[in-house]
C-alpha cells in the first residue's frame, strides 16, 4: 500500500509554521481639503552684506475690529502675529537695538503700550501664540516708540536695508508702525568668509585668489596680501579680470610702470570676450593713467 505524503497534499490549504505571513494592505492616504486660513502664513528674507534676516509669521487682518488696546491689549505679551509666535533668524551675530545677539532663531514678542512698546527676543523660538511664553527665557528686551502710518489691513513685516551692514526691521498693522535697528559687523564677517574660502581654494583655480585680492583692493585693506593673492591668481591663469585687479593694486602702491603693463594686458585680453564698453572704459583709464591722473 502506497504512503500518501500528507505535507504535500496539505501544502495548498494549510499554512506551515515557517511560511511568510501575508502582508497587510496599505491604507490609502486620507483625503482632506486645504484649509482657508484667515491669517495666512508668510516669510520675509533679506540679505544684508552676506548675512541674512529671516522672519516667519502669520498675517492677521483688521476685519473691521479695533486692534490696539482691544484685540491686542495694552500691557500684555503679544505674539506679534497670529497662530504660532513670530520668529526672527539672524544668520550671523548682530546688534539689535544696540545689544549683542548671537546668530540663531528667536521668538519675537511685544508688549504694546499706548505710547511705548517693549520688544522681546525669546530664546524659545517655536511656540503657539504666547501661551507658553516665559520671561525667564528672554534673551533681550528693549523699548520702542510706535509711529502712525497709512492704514494696513493685514499685518506686515519689512526688512529695509540701509547699507551692507545696517537694516531696519519694521512691523506694521492697522495704523501703527514699530521698528528697530539691526547691525552686522560685515567687515569681520566677510573677512572670516574670505579666509575660510582661501583655506579651501585649490592651487589650480585662479578665481578665489582673484576675488580675495579684488576685495582687498576695493576696501583699501591688506595691500601685501592682495598683491600675493593676485600674483598667485595670475600664475594659475592670466585673464583680463585678474590683470585689471593687478593693475589697480600696483596703481594704489604707485608702481605705475607695472600698473600700466597690467592694464594693457587686461585691455588686450578683453577684446572680443567682453562687451566693448568694458574695453573702452579700460582704454580711457589708460589715457588718464599715462597722463598722471
Amino acid at each position: 500500500m502506497r504512503r500518501v505524503l500528507l505535507p504535500a497534499l496539505l501544502a495548498g490549504s494549510v499554512a506551515l509554521p515557517f511560511a511568510a505571513p501575508l502582508r497587510a494592505e496599505s491604507k490609502p492616504a486620507p483625503v482632506r481639503l486645504t484649509p482657508l486660513r484667515l491669517s495666512p502664513s508668510c516669510t520675509v528674507s533679506q540679505e544684508i552684506g552676506i548675512s541674512k534676516i529671516d522672519l516667519a509669521f502669520s498675517r492677521p487682518a483688521v476685519r473691521g475690529r479695533k486692534i490696539w488696546g482691544d484685540l491686542v491689549p495694552f500691557g500684555q505679551v503679544w505674539r506679534t502675529g497670529a497662530n504660532s509666535a513670530t520668529t526672527i533668524t539672524f544668520s550671523h551675530p548682530a546688534k539689535v537695538a544696540g545689544r549683542d545677539v548671537p546668530a540663531g532663531t528667536y521668538g519675537f514678542f511685544a508688549i504694546p503700550g499706548e505710547k511705548t512698546w517693549t520688544l522681546i527676543l525669546n530664546k524659545k523660538a517655536k511656540q503657539w501664540g504666547a501661551y507658553e511664553y516665559k520671561t525667564a527665557e528672554d534673551l533681550l528686551r528693549w523699548e520702542a516708540t510706535p509711529q502712525t502710518g497709512p492704514f494696513q489691513e493685514y499685518l506686515d513685516y519689512r526688512v529695509i536695508p540701509i547699507d551692507n551692514a545696517h537694516a531696519t526691521v519694521e512691523l506694521g498693522w492697522e495704523n501703527l508702525r514699530v521698528s528697530f535697528p539691526v547691525v552686522f559687523d560685515t567687515k569681520a564677517i566677510y573677512w572670516a568668509h574670505l579666509e575660510d574660502t582661501i583655506k579651501k581654494a585649490p592651487d589650480n583655480d585662479w578665481v578665489p585668489w582673484y576675488q580675495a585680492a579684488k576685495y582687498c583692493q576695493e576696501q583699501a585693506i591688506e595691500p601685501q596680501k592682495a598683491l600675493a593673492w593676485i600674483q598667485k591668481s595670475l600664475k594659475i591663469s592670466e585673464t583680463y579680470s585678474n590683470h585689471e585687479v593687478a593693475a589697480r593694486i600696483d596703481k594704489d602702491a604707485k608702481r605705475m610702470p607695472e600698473a600700466v603693463a597690467h592694464l594693457q594686458k587686461a585691455i588686450d585680453l578683453s577684446k572680443g570676450k567682453t562687451p566693448k564698453e568694458y574695453t573702452e572704459n579700460l582704454e580711457k583709464e589708460m589715457v588718464a593713467w599715462k597722463a598722471g591722473k
